[in-house]
């Protein structure tokens, strides 16, 4: 049940720039509390993330790991190391469908840092050079706050910082005594509770065209986040084929299989987030294997020619599911 106060609520706005878009949160609080406290605390959690797992910033933790000589051990801020073994774990879990090493290739393609149009050279690079799969190449040490590789690799967090994000978002609410909110960061949201009203939080689901932002549906949240991860808003067109800014790190090559946007709900956003990118690089017919057998409530908006079609699991779930070849 959620929670109540003897006094009356408002609502609550209150959002920021940061990685390259904004947070946002919407919550229901009454008078008395600090608004100028909580906005700081919120601005400051987002931007310890950002400082230190974004790939543009040249002296970011993430970069100096990435930076860092085979074999040294180096102390990480216990977030980033956070934020790692998950990564490592979805990894894992999603027979590296999942990859979060594939900085090289995202930087090849013009997605990242290095530069904003594919270099064909740096592409050939990144596909032919062998190196053990990802959890084997990285060790932690979690109880010693460090870390170390075993073979050259770049790190982008990108498919899982931002849910992290907007968890550590919930975590200052909450300290703050805020019991009804939305927070936000892009695709990812994260609620706590219901409204003061009582009614779930309303998400609208996004259609998944380029050029306009239009809703596909309604998603109804109480205490659950959600994230999603699409091939409509950071893409390279080469020829009739759109290429996805998300890469499968199996392949070595830009996500490219009719896939227009996987939504996934869980409990933290970070788990959302980073399994919308694997089902994403995984495509329709391995996706829903993988998210039958982990209980992942998941929804695939699929291109048919001119039409999208759906296909889903958990309560999303499509009484017959289309063809997903």
């Amino acid at each position: 049940m959620p929670k109540t106060c003897s006094e009356p609520l408002h609502r609550l706005q209150l959002f920021g720039p940061t990685m390259g878009t904004h947070w946002a949160v919407r919550c229901d609080v009454p008078s008395a509390l600090d608004v100028g406290a909580l906005r700081q605390a919120l601005t400051d959690t987002v931007e310890q993330v950002d400082e230190q797992m974004s790939p543009w910033k040249p002296e970011s933790a993430l970069n100096q790991l990435n930076r860092a000589p085979v074999g040294d051990w180096l102390a990480l801020p216990p977030q980033l190391l956070e934020v790692l073994a998950r990564a490592l774990e979805v990894c894992r879990l999603s027979d590296g469908v999942f990859d979060p090493a594939v900085g090289a290739l995202v930087d090849a393609w013009g997605f990242g840092a290095a530069r904003d149009t594919p270099d064909a050279e740096a592409i050939r690079a990144a596909r032919h050079t062998e190196r053990p799969p990802t959890p084997q190449a990285l060790e932690l040490d979690l109880a010693a706050g460090r870390v170390r590789k075993h073979a050259p690799l770049q790190l982008d967090l990108c498919g899982i910082a931002k849910g992290y994000a907007v968890d550590r978002l919930c975590t200052v609410l909450g300290q703050h005594g805020v019991h009804h909110a939305l927070a936000a960061l892009d695709g990812e949201l994260r609620t706590i509770g219901a409204q003061a009203s009582g009614a779930p939080w309303a998400v609208a689901l996004e259609n998944p065209r380029p050029d306009v932002r239009t809703a596909q549906g309604v998603i109804e949240l109480q205490d659950l986040a959600v994230a999603t991860s699409g091939d409509y808003r950071h893409f390279v067109q080469v020829g009739e084929v759109r290429l996805a800014h998300s890469m499968d790190g199996r392949s070595r090559t830009p996500v490219n299989n009719g896939v227009a946007s996987v939504t996934v709900l869980a409990p933290a956003c970070i788990d959302a987030d980073a399994w919308a990118t694997a089902l994403l690089v995984a495509g329709p017919s391995e996706g829903l294997a993988l998210a039958h057998r982990h209980g992942l409530e998941a929804l695939w908006l699929l291109r048919r020619g001119k039409a999208l079609v759906e296909l889903g699991s958990g309560r999303f779930a499509t009484p017959t599911a289309p063809d997903a070849a």
